[in-house]
């Protein structure tokens, strides 16, 4: 069995509204850049991955054509150790992450999502089957709402079945994220989970002093409340503060999550399949984190999520994040009670309505047998 085509899609999806955190600023849509591999004998599999805007969704889906389906093409694609490592000492120079880390996620879901259908098994089963379920949190962009904006959007999150939700913070004003954390849990109660998010926005003192204002709050954590590159700094939030710390969506390698949890920097590596290196590496991130009795919560894109936390004995909280794709799938990600609950289907079982997303096509572009050739979307050629 050999990979013989590889096909690579870039799409600007739009947001249903304008969004916004501390750091990034205002988002009204995403890039999502998906692969597909076809073998000889004719099994496939399906993977991808996202940016935030439009910056760094062609410069991924460029990369995977020109480097990495090359590297694939001819190869077994059940030995996923293998390319994993022929893709990443292919891309170390120039990459070692950020937009390498991409690329290789998404070959590397494709590649998975093939081997569990090749086996006949649900993704989360085939990667250790603890649990068919994860409990999940609603996760807002909602640094711009109003308080009463931001009490309608967590009723929403309620109403979806969601027991736990986070918001976004990062003013420098402490004593205004109080007010908004106060409101948040007084709606809620106490018995429900409310977590922060900071985006990295604050100093090492600013955080400090909010995490021990939130302690009044029982928020069950405060989320990137620096820079990550400073694990000295997210260690003394950490240890000095009586709010736990999440971390890890911003790190795109698992060297970097072994220095924030062997370090004592975090409660709750958050991982993201799609800019990590894919399944293979958060694997590896959620045993570095069971060494450290460490739970593992993940960021974004949901859909494939669910199964990887389903199949871990130390899962967290799964983010129902704000970057949905779900007006295009056939099987929307189902919610109950408070846990999303992982697919029976083959493979991950995310199934994407092609003519449903087409409307937001950029590009198309497929690597067969070293042949490349790239496929304009019609609207786009008339122009």
């Amino acid at each position: 069995m050999k990979i013989q085509q590889v096909d690579i899609k870039l799409y600007h999806v739009p947001l249903k509204q304008p969004l916004q955190d501390a750091i990034h600023g205002v988002q009204r849509d995403f890039s999502l850049i998906v692969v597909s591999l076809t073998t000889d004998d004719g099994a496939t599999g399906m993977g991808y991955t996202y940016t935030v805007g439009q910056t760094g969704g062609s410069s991924v889906a460029a990369l995977l054509e020109d480097n990495l389906a090359p590297l694939v093409i001819g190869e077994d694609p059940r030995r996923t150790e293998h390319l994993w490592n022929k893709m990443w000492w292919a891309t170390h120079y120039i990459g070692r992450g950020g937009i390498a880390s991409f690329a290789i996620s998404a070959i590397d879901i494709a590649l998975w999502d093939l081997r569990a259908r090749l086996a006949r098994e649900p993704l989360w089963r085939y990667l250790g089957g603890y649990d068919s379920k994860a409990e999940a949190y609603g996760g807002g962009i909602d640094f711009h709402l109003s308080i009463d904006e931001l009490l309608r959007q967590t009723e929403g999150f309620l109403d979806e079945g969601l027991r736990a939700v986070k918001i976004k913070v990062g003013r420098e004003s402490i004593a205004e994220e109080c007010q908004r954390v106060a409101a948040v849990r007084s709606l809620i109660g106490d018995d429900k989970k409310l977590m922060v998010d900071v985006n990295m926005k604050w100093s090492v003192e600013q955080a400090l002093r909010a995490s021990r204002a939130f302690a009044d709050y029982n928020v069950y954590w405060i989320e990137e409340p620096t820079t990550p590159d400073d694990i000295e700094g997210n260690r003394r939030i950490e240890t000095e503060g009586p709010t736990p710390v999440a971390s890890g969506e911003n790190l795109h390698t698992i060297y970097e999550f072994k220095s924030l949890i062997a370090d004592g920097a975090v409660s709750f590596p958050d991982v993201d399949i799609s800019n990590v290196g894919g399944i293979t590496a958060m694997v590896k991130v959620a045993h570095i984190a069971e060494a450290f009795n460490r739970p593992v919560t993940t960021h974004g894109i949901q859909d494939l999520h669910v199964s990887c936390l389903a199949a871990i004995p130390n899962a967290s909280l799964l983010e129902i994040h704000a970057f949905r794709i779900d007006d295009f799938l056939v099987y929307p990600l189902q919610i109950v009670d408070g846990y999303a609950y992982a697919s029976d289907r083959i493979g991950h079982g995310v199934v994407i309505d092609w003519e449903k997303i087409e409307s937001h096509l950029v590009s198309r572009r497929s690597v067969s047998n070293g042949i490349r050739y790239e496929q304009t979307p019609f609207a786009d050629s008339l122009a």
